[in-house]
């Protein structure tokens, strides 16, 4: 190997210096690498590169944090980002590694907000809004009088339409869902929003099964569908049930698990 931890490590010095502390040279390394083919040799110069770029990574990750998101996972997408850069990144392109990097990596992060944050589907177009009317919110708040800026000053700031700063306004609230236990505003017998909930209805399913055993109990013997109407719209025992029949006990139960067993197995056929 031709190149020391020591070399990424040290920070660009003369005219070219990065705004940043955290943006090493490690020009020599993706030289080398762009000369090395695919192997252990390689794999362990990009992860001491990547190693060296790292407090850029989780600078650019601090950036995002108080968002929902702990900074932890943001460092961990960060680098994630990272990784992909160095091994996406081609020196021959004349572009230095940051200017390649730091899109790359605030790629990642924005993407991991959009597809793991998001409580509700929102539009792209709908969070672009919501990001725009934050940044604006957030210049505008230190005024005088304490006040929340208003959505036609958030609108004259960003260049949006008042509809539009709306919409961003309510897009707002998607990181951070209100529990269905919260009170109701004005209730002061703690009722919540799931009290406003329906529950699931029993009945539908009984007309249901009802209505999937309605052909079959048209062909039903008179003695079988009989015996069903006792035992189920009237409530009558089976010893009672015996008594009206003349028959025994022991069949007319025999008779209603046999024709309780056909009316179930047409009703299961005939839906297929």
């Amino acid at each position: 190997m031709t190149t020391s931890t020591q070399h990424m490590t040290r920070p660009r010095t003369g005219p070219t210096k990065h705004s940043h502390d955290d943006a090493p040279d490690t020009s020599a390394e993706f030289a080398e690498m762009a000369q090395l083919p695919e192997g252990p040799e390689k794999e362990e110069l990009r992860r001491r590169v990547v190693e060296a770029w790292m407090p850029m990574a989780e600078r650019l990750a601090r950036q995002y944090r108080n968002r929902g998101e702990s900074l932890e996972d943001l460092q961990q997408v960060a680098a994630l980002g990272l990784v992909k850069a160095v091994k996406r990144y081609d020196p021959e392109h004349g572009t230095a590694f940051a200017g390649f990097a730091v899109p790359t990596i605030v790629g990642e992060i924005k993407r991991h907000f959009r597809d793991h944050l998001w409580v509700l589907h929102v539009p792209r177009r709908v969070q672009e809004l919501r990001n725009r009317v934050r940044a604006a919110h957030r210049e505008l708040s230190h005024s005088p009088d304490d006040r929340p800026p208003r959505v036609q000053e958030i609108a004259e700031r960003t260049g949006l339409t008042e509809k539009e700063v709306r919409a961003g306004v309510e897009a707002m609230g998607s990181f951070t869902p209100l529990s269905l236990d919260a009170q109701l505003p004005g209730a002061d017998d703690g009722y919540s929003l799931a009290d406003t909930l329906g529950g699931q209805e029993p009945a539908y399913d009984r007309v249901v099964d009802r209505e999937a055993v309605r052909p079959g109990l048209t062909r039903l013997p008179d003695r079988e569908r009989q015996i069903l109407y006792l035992r189920f719209f009237c409530d009558m025992t089976q010893g009672r049930i015996a008594e009206q029949l003349g028959i025994s006990q022991m069949h007319v139960s025999r008779l209603i698990n046999r024709t309780c067993s056909t009316l179930r197995a047409q009703a299961l056929a005939e839906a297929g």
